[in-house]
C-alpha cells in the first residue's frame, strides 16, 4: 500500500518495496495451503486468537515456504509485537545463518523448519 494509513488492514513499513514501490505493507491471510487470499489480516488474526485462549503462534509465511532465503523478520517481528504468546517462526529457513538472523533480529521464541533438511 501507499501509506500508513489503511481503512481496513494494519499496515507496516516494508524494507521490500513492492512493484510500484509501495512503502508499506499488509500481511494477508491466506486458507487452502496459500493458495486463496483472504480479505483479513494476520495482525487481526493473532490478537484474536490471543483473545480466545491460543497458547502459541505458529506463523507460517507462505511467501517464505519453500524458498530457503531465509524467514520473513518483519512479518515475525510484527506478530511478536502484538501477542504476548510465545511465536514459532516457520517458512524460510535455507542456511543455519538463517536461525542465528531470526533470533537475534525477533523475539520469535522458536524456529520451525524441513526444507533445509531435504
Amino acid at each position: 500500500v501507499n501509506d500508513s494509513k489503511h481503512p481496513k488492514h494494519s499496515v507496516i513499513k516494508t524494507t521490500k518495496p513492492g512493484p510500484n514501490v509501495e512503502e508499506y505493507v499488509w500481511f494477508q491471510c491466506t486458507t487452502a495451503g496459500g493458495r486463496k487470499g483472504e480479505d483479513f489480516d494476520v495482525a487481526a488474526l493473532v490478537v484474536a486468537m490471543e483473545a480466545l485462549g491460543a497458547g502459541e503462534i505458529l506463523l507460517n509465511s507462505i511467501d517464505c515456504d519453500g524458498q530457503r532465503q531465509g524467514y520473513d523478520l518483519e512479518l515475525i517481528n510484527m506478530v511478536c509485537n502484538l501477542v504476548t504468546l510465545p511465536v514459532i517462526a516457520s517458512s524460510g529457513a535455507g542456511t543455519p545463518q538463517h536461525f542465528s538472523e531470526l533470533f537475534e533480529k525477533t523475539t520469535s521464541q522458536a524456529a520451525l523448519a524441513s526444507g533445509i533438511f531435504h
